[in-house]
């Protein structure tokens, strides 16, 4: 009987290295191994988009641009694959549909094929336009569901979503774990049920946080999903993607084949196993796996801000009780998944209730947009009490939010006229205005 072929996209250069070594990746050890990982016959490749736009300039003295461009020489068989948060773009706030629409058609124009789209509160209002503009420039539209545990989070709701989602023409469907609190079993569940009402290409994206998401990803493609997504083994595990060679071998004594060879892959996690030790300070990995995700749904990146907010404060003893708070903000929030930038507004709210010691009697801008309705509709309605203790009598906006931001690509313009060189420094400099400006101005000296 002939095997079923399963895909596996590889985040060894995007999500990976985000999650264990803070984003820090540079180009110069990305190039070297390149088109050998071209050769491997991976269903993609994730390269680019999440926070490495924002690292490339902000840590790294790097184009985000040029970044893709090289990249894309280099992977001449295998499509490129990106993270876009929707609205947010690749930001942290929603942006005006010039600013998405520009980027998306530059990303295409400069080689990105995949487009993973996704939006922190499974608003599907925040995703649409990203969707269409994507559809129009020809790239590859990959709809996200972002996986949470909540009482609104049912099975119903992950079948509703992703119906939804195909009606707004998406190529294939993803479930994202951010988190790696996805057990074996509900990964079944959600796939297959996928799998039974949708006619288009299934997803799965895991951190190994809990150290569950190996055995859901097994059940996963027990239950007929077509691709995962697993990193190198030298850059896996902890809170970074299952390794490649061990769903490679585990696939391959039974049913299924991946296409991709163990003996080869090897040289790739020779390769990577040196370069990480460039990375040793910022290398934010432990030894073990992080059950707290499981009673708190706390990502490991939250934690680590977390311990530096408190140090900051000569409170780290509060550590247990800012994990315990965090739940009880996240219901009084509408059951928001913690994925960027909700995990931020939910963590830091959280933290701020323990150390001031009232709960919301100091909220942030950022919580205060945030119960105005301008990061769009919660999963449940927010406890009014509290919206009310955050922002007095408002009322929120009931539209789409991107429906009331003004065009902001003239502005950004304005902002580096003496600096630009190419019509993507203007989309770079409406994303992140802070950083633009300085970052191009020594670009445009260095290339004199």
């Amino acid at each position: 009987m002939a095997k079923r072929h399963v895909g596996i996209t590889d985040t060894t250069l995007r999500d990976s290295h985000q999650s264990l070594l803070a984003t820090r990746m540079k180009i110069k050890d990305m190039l070297p191994i390149a088109e050998y990982i071209d050769s491997m016959g991976f269903h993609s490749v994730e390269v680019w988009g999440g926070a490495t736009f924002d690292s490339c300039m902000r840590f790294l003295g790097e184009d985000p641009w040029e970044r893709l461009r090289t990249l894309k020489k280099h992977f001449k068989n295998t499509k490129t694959q990106m993270l876009l948060r929707g609205q947010n773009v690749v930001g942290y706030k929603h942006y005006a549909d010039d600013v998405l629409d520009e980027f998306i058609k530059y990303s295409v124009a400069n080689g990105m094929d995949i487009f993973r789209i996704f939006d922190a509160l499974n608003d599907v209002r925040n995703m649409e336009r990203a969707m269409r503009v994507t559809k129009r420039e020809g790239g590859h539209v990959q709809a996200t569901v972002v996986y949470t545990i909540s009482p609104v989070h049912d099975f119903d709701f992950y079948m509703k979503m992703a119906k939804e989602l195909q009606e707004i023409e998406a190529d294939s469907i993803c479930l994202k774990d951010m988190a790696g609190i996805l057990s074996p079993y509900k990964a079944y569940e959600i796939i297959k049920g996928w799998k039974e009402r949708l006619d288009i290409p299934v997803q799965l994206h895991a951190h190994y946080t809990s150290g569950m998401a190996a055995m859901s990803y097994l059940k996963a493609i027990e239950a007929g999903v077509d691709v995962v997504d697993c990193a190198i083994s030298t850059m896996a595990l902890q809170t970074s993607q299952p390794a490649i060679e061990t769903m490679v071998a585990t696939l391959e004594d039974g049913p299924f084949t991946t296409g991709l060879d163990l003996t080869k892959l090897n040289r790739i996690a020779d390769y990577f196993k040196e370069v990480r030790k460039n990375y040793a300070d910022v290398d934010s990995s432990s030894s073990s796996v992080d059950t707290n995700v499981l009673l708190y749904q706390v990502p490991g990146g939250m934690i680590s801000n977390f311990v530096n907010q408190l140090k900051e404060q000569n409170a780290i003893d509060k550590l247990p009780q800012v994990l315990a708070e965090v739940p009880r903000v996240r219901e009084d929030f509408g059951f928001p998944p913690l994925v960027t930038p909700s995990s931020q507004i939910v963590g830091t709210q959280a933290a701020i209730n323990i150390i001031v010691g009232q709960r919301y009697m100091v909220a942030t801008d950022e919580v205060k947009n945030y119960m105005r309705g301008f990061y769009g509709r919660p999963p449940a309605p927010v406890n009014e009490e509290v919206r009310s203790k955050i922002i007095g009598d408002e009322k929120p906006i009931t539209v789409r939010p991107g429906d009331l931001i003004e065009p902001e690509l003239s502005t950004a313009r304005e902002l580096v006229s003496e600096y630009i060189q190419k019509p993507e420094d203007i989309i770079t400099a409406a994303l992140f205005p802070q950083v633009a400006p300085d970052f191009l101005k020594k670009k445009k000296e260095a290339a004199q």
